[in-house]
């Protein structure tokens, strides 16, 4: 099957398999030139109904277990045969480099692909109810059914990957979907639904709805035929969504200010060398990008001097230009927030390494050292190109700094002392550890979630199926 997806100047809303264009809409602007590139029509009331009738029609319609295989098989098919046209708008639409929006379609990919594969999976388990006394004659197995109408609602900074992280696995596990992404990068999910079509999804499996998320949400939340929603995003909505969803089943993945340690036997150059990556990664806008970073002391001016050198040489500018390792900030405002914070935090008596300035929607790639953990560079989530580094003397210390956080999505840990490794595997209190690298790392099929104010529920495609489905037992007496 082949097709060349391309974008438009105008998008309508994907409802019940159909396209329909509004008459008000809402601009979305290339992060980079801050022109217009696309329109998107703007949903109301009537049209969220009409979504999530579509959608609760089609969940009612046979749709096998392999029927949904070939189609998530057919749509990252498709979407590898169209990755420049999807890299070349995700750079514009985010103003992520070009080299990490060809990535991120590669990694959406293989998000559905193996969304496709645990599509054949699911399955229960036998209960051995016959080992209670007086139910020797019992026979007990469980099976998964899906939930039904699931809500997804994603960000503005993995536009497409995030999508295929929650459509693939509904989608999979046999749901119908209603997908809200992000009103200022929503092309990419637009483009995808357009390949979904192509690849012969049923009606109403998928719909793509736009507008503001502060309009569209609590109309998603008040319809009361949507049967689980799943966020990602900041803890404020997420805890909105929460208290409106009532005990319907939620998922949110809601971000972190994560924190890296490098002990004082780890490869030091490295070590730095990653951390700058893993800071500055889309301009620092990603849930698991570090913030925190915690260096022995008996190292730090050795850290210190290689990643204030690796961050001197980052390259920002076009995210078109394959040179260009970071791009603009998804909008002024946040660059100018993010300014904001690291003067309060100078004035507090931290000192710039590197970067601190601001070039209207661009943020340099900065260090920030003599900090204090009360400052919002460190206690806040940045959510920009801002990491802070500071020194500690034993793993005692290191762990409890680690564990002073609202957050708990990832962590990381530079090591060669095992002992110590397991004891952080054992005390530092998040949702995903990672031993010899930052907390920036992720594949797209391992379990991925937080604790605390980072979130409930597990991504990548198996345990969001897990979420998605709901568990059934059967008892047959003989």
């Amino acid at each position: 099957m082949n097709m060349r997806v391309k974008t438009q100047d105008s998008y309508g809303l994907f409802i019940n398999g159909e396209w329909i264009v509004k008459k008000q809409r809402d601009s979305v602007l290339n992060k980079y030139t801050q022109e217009v590139m696309a329109e998107t029509s703007i949903v109301n009331e009537k049209d969220v109904s009409k979504a999530v009738e579509s959608a609760k029609a089609a969940f009612k319609l046979p749709f096998s277990m392999y029927d949904r295989y070939e189609v998530l098989l057919k749509v990252a098919s498709l979407l590898r045969e169209n990755e420049e046209e999807f890299a070349q708008t995700i750079a514009a639409e985010v103003g992520k480099p070009i080299t990490e929006a060809r990535g991120e379609v590669g990694r959406s990919a293989l998000t559905l692909e193996n969304s496709a594969e645990e599509a054949k999976r699911i399955h229960g388990e036998g209960i051995p109810v016959e080992a209670a006394p007086g139910s020797e004659r019992r026979k007990a197995f469980t099976r998964r059914h899906p939930v039904g109408v699931v809500a997804a609602i994603t960000p503005f900074n993995v536009p497409l990957n995030l999508v295929c992280h929650k459509v693939g696995p509904a989608i999979a596990a046999g749901n119908s979907v209603v997908l809200k992404p992000d009103e200022k990068t929503p092309i990419s999910a637009l483009l995808l639904a357009k390949l979904f079509e192509d690849a012969g999804l049923p009606k109403g499996k998928l719909n793509v709805l736009t507008g503001k998320g502060d309009v569209v949400g609590p109309l998603l939340t008040d319809n009361q035929d949507i049967d689980m929603f799943t966020f990602t995003g900041s803890p404020r909505v997420g805890q909105l969504i929460r208290e409106q969803s009532g005990i319907r089943n939620v998922s949110l993945e809601l971000g972190n200010n994560s924190a890296t340690v490098v002990h004082h036997d780890a490869e030091v150059s490295h070590a730095a060398k990653l951390v700058a990556q893993k800071s500055f990664n889309n301009a620092g806008q990603v849930c698991i990008s570090v913030q925190r970073v915690y260096v022995h002391e008996d190292i730090y001016d050795e850290f210190l001097n290689n990643a204030v050198s690796a961050t001197e040489n980052i390259n920002q500018g076009d995210p078109l230009d394959p040179s260009t390792q970071v791009g603009p900030m998804i909008a002024e405002q946040e660059a100018i927030r993010v300014e904001r914070w690291v003067n309060e935090a100078v004035e507090q008596g931290a000192v710039i390494q590197v970067g601190g300035e601001r070039n209207g929607v661009f943020y340099r790639p900065t260090i920030l050292t003599n900090i204090d953990e009360e400052m919002k560079v460190c206690r806040q989530e940045v959510f920009g190109p801002v990491v802070a580094i500071t020194t500690y003397k034993n793993e005692c210390e290191v762990i409890d700094k680690v564990n002073d956080s609202d957050y708990g999505l990832q962590a990381g840990l530079f090591t060669n002392d095992l002992n110590f490794a397991l004891k952080a595997a054992e005390e530092i209190h998040v949702g995903g550890l990672i031993v010899n690298d930052t907390a920036g790392y992720r594949v797209d099929h391992m379990p991925y979630g937080g604790v605390k104010k980072s979130g409930t529920g597990k991504e990548g495609p198996k345990y969001a199926i897990e979420e998605m489905t709901e568990e059934k037992l059967i008892i047959f007496n003989n």
